[in-house]
């Protein structure tokens, strides 16, 4: 693969994939380098929120995985759920929505090769992989929370102090969903994510600041545990963090960062793989208008609301003062919980 490309995306998850996509309809000759097999698996909720669906959607694509019609909030008696307002959600695979992905980029004609950009060099006309005899124009960074591309640029930023630093942990269990919901359930140290994902499978994902094994933590929800046991588990138990990552911009000369390598703060909301999908189209449109720059305040402002609104309530999570009343006060305020809820969706 000599010569320049216009595109090189470093990391083929669903950031760099849909960032293909987009890219190659657009007309730009783009290549993406990943060195894991697909499909390519990763601790998430593996719930679509309905955003990410309409996106999925608009790319063409059929995502496998079972319709999700809202979120409910759960704390031993306590009970809240908002439904979506503006169409279902999914409960997908993460292997499914990967090898939907990788498909669609694969017959579209765009290489996906077996490297790992670990570092670049760029100069005024484009950017340059060591090694490789890879060049492109543009390098998009989509490799991740960890983004190897981000740490080589130095563009890691330092977190504002908030916290312990949250995991997430995740395993499969082949029991029925018994809602259509995503629940989520509230305990004193972590929350568990309960997505329907078929008629005999169910996602469990723990988000937590305690470092304790995933049969520990589980534990600590005795109802829920009940609802899943042992022999039930098809899956091994994944992980993923520290969840807050911080990039000190998302464009850097002729570097773009997109998905979670461009920052992210925690999964708590789940709208992670909506972002990622806006911030690939919104990059691939500066990129083709010859505005790159201006990708930096379009990614800032559609990320505004989800950022405010996921800082706010992780901080109040780790408030020993507060943390026990955000349970309560949305069960007290179901509208203003749905229109939470929705905003986010």
């Amino acid at each position: 693969m000599s010569g320049c490309h216009d595109l090189l995306i470093a990391g083929g998850g669903p950031a760099g994939l849909a960032t293909a996509l987009h890219a190659v309809r657009a007309g730009l000759d783009t290549v993406v380098a990943e060195p894991r097999r697909a499909p390519v698996d990763k601790a998430c909720g593996e719930g679509l929120m309905p955003g990410a669906v309409r996106a999925l959607t608009a790319l063409g694509l059929e995502i496998p995985g079972h319709p999700i019609r809202g979120i409910r909030y759960v704390q031993g008696p306590r009970r809240v759920e908002a439904a979506f307002r503006h169409g279902p959600g999914l409960g997908a695979r993460r292997t499914g929505l990967h090898t939907a992905l990788h498909g669609a980029v694969v017959d579209a004609g765009v290489p996906v090769l077996p490297l790992r950009v670990e570092e670049v060099r760029q100069d005024a006309t484009g950017v340059t992989v060591p090694g490789t005899g890879l060049r492109a124009r543009w390098l998009v960074a989509a490799d991740g929370l960890h983004s190897p591309v981000r740490r080589s640029l130095k563009l890691e930023r330092t977190p504002r102090s908030t916290g312990t630093p949250r995991y997430g942990l995740r395993r499969h269990y082949a029991v029925p969903p018994w809602s259509p919901y995503v629940e989520v359930h509230w305990g004193a140290y972590a929350e568990a994510y309960v997505t329907p994902l078929g008629p005999a499978l169910v996602g469990v994902a723990l988000l937590t600041s305690r470092r304790a094994p995933f049969t520990t933590q589980l534990a600590s929800f005795p109802e829920l545990a009940a609802r899943l046991p042992p022999e039930a588990a098809v899956t091994a138990v994944r992980g993923a963090g520290p969840l807050r990552q911080r990039a000190r911009t998302r464009v850097h000369g002729r570097v773009l960062l997109v998905g979670d390598a461009a920052g992210y703060i925690d999964a708590l909301t789940g709208e992670g793989l909506s972002l990622a999908l806006t911030g690939a189209k919104a990059l691939v449109a500066n990129v083709c208008r010859g505005t790159p720059s201006r990708y930096e305040t379009d990614w800032r402002r559609a990320t505004r609301r989800h950022r405010l609104l996921t800082d706010l309530l992780v901080r109040a999570r780790q408030q020993p003062a507060l943390a026990p009343h955000i349970m309560p006060t949305a069960e007290r305020a179901p509208r203003l919980f749905a229109a939470v809820v929705n905003a986010l969706a």
